[in-house]
């Protein structure tokens, strides 16, 4: 029966063992000892054998990664640290030496032994340690050595938690904001995002990813996180996000039914010209949004009303359309200009004076009293020759 008493705690509790394709576990194991009993233990040694392995009795597959430490502290509070050191080779053990080769273990005085970066051996099971104490009653007296055997549960490697909460920063993103992904998962998995037209794989330890400036959203877009498991079997996650654009690129539109908007704008800026769908009709616009022009081949309308038509250049004839009738300009002005038509039928002609084609033809002028005939005779009015061949009087 040994004098000192052993307990064994481990962080986390309990030790997970290590699977197979997945980073191995790791954890720390405390030995701590104590002196329950009514009068001081002398010490000199205490050994730990731990079980090296891959078995489930088995602690660790890996024993010259664990780092040991050691600490001893009195009842009344005080702490000092103790030598650790590894056993023989082989042995798989580390002992503990008392300062001076030998000290008294007090009642209520304990001992800490930290095992640090423990990696766990990858089947499930019962570890037990087993520890060998030299210790005696007396400071002077002959030592002893008892052993005591302190288990620890090793637990099967839980199943890897899937990804979760893959979520845009913004669900609708104006032309100049940034679009953020995040994720909540394990570095037990890769990830990576794919959208349409691209896939990008996610750096070490990233939970979250920013499209490049070319890879941007210019429409409303799905993407796709797949998370890789990297344990065998493989496992894979799908988990998908829409992000939409407050103002869309489309290759193309095609509606079926119809379009309801209160107005269509051109895209660049040299040319966001826009037509308005007004109660009455339709507005045209230019980028400044003043009253525009509209351009066509031909237009076939059941009815026109305007102030005036004019030809395309700015210096081109025009007609108004005054209450009382129309009037013909020239030049862009509004200086009277000329009617040409093969025949005209009319209801009656109002006019001052009628001449024939040529600026040498001769003319009639309607004056007060009747008509007057005239000729051209080198640039001078004079009076003319009324051709007829027959005259009937009444």
């Amino acid at each position: 029966m040994t004098m000192l008493t052993y307990t064994l705690l481990t962080d986390p509790a309990p030790l997970e063992a290590s699977a197979a394709g997945r980073p191995p576990s790791t954890g720390t194991v405390y030995l701590v000892v104590t002196n329950t009993g009514q009068q001081a233990a002398f010490w000199s040694t205490i050994t730990v054998r731990v079980p090296v392995g891959n078995g489930a009795g088995d602690l660790t597959s890996d024993f010259g990664k664990i780092k040991p430490k050691g600490e001893y502290g009195t009842w009344s509070g005080a702490l000092s640290s103790v030598s650790v050191q590894p056993g023989p080779q082989g042995s798989n053990a580390f002992q503990v030496t008392a300062p001076g080769g030998r000290a008294s273990f007090a009642p209520g005085d304990h001992m800490v032994l930290t095992l640090e970066e423990v990696t766990v051996a990858p089947a499930a099971g019962l570890a037990v340690l087993k520890v060998t104490e030299n210790t005696g009653r007396t400071r002077t007296g002959r030592l002893s050595s008892s052993v005591a055997a302190v288990p620890l549960v090793k637990t099967a490697a839980k199943e890897i938690p899937p990804p979760c909460d893959f979520r845009p920063d913004k669900v609708m993103l104006d032309g100049t904001d940034t679009l953020t992904l995040s994720w909540e998962g394990s570095d037990d998995f890769s990830y990576e995002i794919l959208f349409p037209g691209g896939q990008r794989s996610i750096t070490s330890n990233a939970r979250s990813w920013s499209p490049a400036a070319a890879d941007a959203p210019k429409r409303a877009t799905t993407y796709i996180l797949v998370a890789t498991s990297r344990s065998t079997p493989q496992r894979k996650h799908y988990l998908t996000t829409t992000v939409q654009v407050r103002n869309p690129v489309l290759e193309a539109l095609t509606a079926t039914t119809g379009i309801d908007t209160p107005w269509v704008q051109g895209a660049t800026d040299a040319t966001k010209g826009r037509v308005i769908f007004t109660g009455t009709g339709v507005e045209i616009s230019n980028n400044s949004g003043g009253q525009s022009t509209v351009t066509a081949d031909k237009a076939d309308l059941t009815g026109v009303n305007t102030g005036w038509v004019q030809g395309r250049s700015a210096d081109d004839g025009w007609i108004s359309f005054p209450k009382d009738g129309l009037n013909v300009y020239r030049d862009g002005t509004r200086s009277w200009g000329n009617v040409a038509a093969e025949k005209a039928d009319l209801n009656g002609v109002s006019t001052k004076w009628v001449q024939g084609k040529g600026d040498r033809d001769g003319w009639i002028d309607f004056s007060y009293y009747g008509v007057n005939v005239f000729r051209h005779d080198e640039g001078t009015k004079r009076w003319g020759v009324l051709g007829v061949n027959r005259i009937d009087h009444h």
